[in-house]
């Protein structure tokens, strides 16, 4: 079997903190500056990713308690939402991917990422087949090499058999030194996606020697 692990920000979807953090402020009622310097400075988030915080209710209550916001799920959703914008040729790419293999999530994201999926990605969701690894889950972050090899535990597959997809190269570095095969994702200069390119990658892998 293989298996086709995805990213999701600046992979399957663009991401702009820059649209995240005022929506945040704005349904929060606190400033976008105290936002980044308590939460995201402080490195709360980054604890949250590798799960910290195991519930959704433990990290709206904590970010509350932090920055001084009490949101809902709801309302995060929403700033979360506002950030992502759906890179066509890479959703169609993962749906081409699922009639050669498995595909799966395999990103860093905090639990309420991984519950609110059906509402952040809709155009994924059905073609994942539950398969959403994130970092909370697996208790790691890319570029760690334990990330790579608990969720190829979740499949039971050698490295060999598994290809990441990722706009980060430290990332991408960290799954081939796991013996992943893995691609690096790229935006041009035009402000397009490498979409022609992921294809390229999908199918050179399912058509690999093995």
């Amino acid at each position: 079997m293989d298996v086709y692990f995805f990213d999701c920000d600046k992979t399957l979807y663009d991401y702009d903190f820059h649209e995240r953090l005022p929506k945040l402020a704005q349904l929060g009622g606190v400033s976008q500056y105290r936002l980044a310097s308590t939460w995201w400075a402080g490195g709360h988030e980054r604890a949250a990713e590798i799960g910290e915080y195991a519930t959704t209710e433990e990290y709206l209550e904590a970010f509350a308690e932090v920055t001084g916001a009490k949101l809902t799920l709801e309302q995060w959703q929403q700033a979360r939402k506002a950030a992502m914008t759906p890179i066509t040729g890479s959703i169609a790419a993962l749906h081409e991917a699922a009639t050669l293999g498995t595909v799966s999530l395999l990103s860093n994201n905090p639990i309420p990422f991984k519950d609110s999926l059906p509402v952040l990605a809709p155009e994924i969701i059905d073609v994942l087949q539950g398969n959403d690894l994130v970092s909370a889950v697996l208790g790691a972050r890319k570029p760690e090499r334990r990330i790579y090899t608990r969720a190829l535990g979740r499949f039971g597959v050698v490295p060999g058999d598994a290809i990441l997809f990722d706009d980060s190269l430290a990332n991408v570095e960290g799954a081939r030194e796991a013996g992943m095969h893995a691609f690096h994702f790229t935006k041009r200069d035009d402000g397009t996606f490498d979409t022609e390119g992921l294809v390229e990658a999908i199918h050179a892998f399912a058509e690999r020697d093995r």
